[in-house]
């Protein structure tokens, strides 16, 4: 039977999301999880018993603000599953890229066989995030890569209503152009709608063919109230 999760996944126009991918670095998707989802997620950010570990920004010059590591049995069951949903359809745009770079696309036909593969190199812990800004707060620009095994894309789904529970905050990203100055992209989430962009890279043409054009990630100064967000990470750490 098709999960809710795996059915709002199927909904998304993946060939629209490759496209913009190709064409940005980032994609939006469709609501990936519901108001109510979103409210009950970012309320279990105060449940320490459900993570790993957590991190103040501040304290490691990351920004500022706060984030936690959820532990494997503290993912909530839904997350679970839209996770496990969406590795096929992006699957499908990382062996392409592979294949333009040139480069080998070590990621098996699932999820679960592809964590199989980290545990075996090392890479054991959850990199589930949950993630908590407040007022002032912000996310230097970085790269989330654990170890060797990596999968070069992720999704951030936002938790909480632009406009209406913060004020600022956009997505950010930053792709450094071959023999040009660097390009950035400045997004806001929607609650409960997802943004797929690239780990650490990802494959541009050029008249010499096919090079690897480096990005990073971050989040700009949260004006006002309380910014959450889900990051889906499909490398362990």
């Amino acid at each position: 039977m098709t999960t809710e999760p795996a059915a709002r996944v199927a909904a998304a126009d993946w060939a629209a999301v490759a496209d913009e991918l190709d064409a940005h670095g980032c994609a939006l998707t469709p609501r990936l999880l519901s108001p109510a989802e979103c409210r009950e997620l970012a309320a279990r950010y105060d449940r320490a018993e459900l993570f790993r570990t957590t991190v103040d920004m501040a304290r490691h010059r990351f920004g500022s603000g706060q984030y936690r590591y959820f532990t494997h049995d503290g993912l909530p069951g839904p997350v679970r599953d839209l996770r496990a949903a969406l590795y096929p359809h992006l699957l499908a745009i990382a062996r392409t890229w592979a294949g333009r770079l040139g480069r080998p696309a070590p990621w098996p036909d699932t999820l679960d066989e592809w964590l199989e593969l980290c545990h075996r190199a090392g890479q054991s812990k959850s990199a589930q995030i949950l993630l908590r800004y407040g007022q002032g707060d912000w996310n230097a620009l970085h790269r989330d890569v654990f170890g060797e095994m990596i999968f070069p894309l992720q999704v951030v789904i936002g938790l909480d209503e632009p406009g209406r529970d913060y004020t600022g905050g956009e997505f950010l990203l930053v792709e450094q152009r071959p023999r040009a100055q660097s390009r950035g992209t400045s997004t806001v989430l929607a609650q409960g709608h997802g943004l797929v962009f690239t780990t650490r890279e990802r494959p541009v043409k050029s008249a010499r063919g096919w090079s690897a054009g480096p990005v990073r990630h971050g989040v700009s100064t949260v004006r006002s109230g309380h910014r959450h967000a889900l990051g889906l990470v499909f490398h362990e750490a």
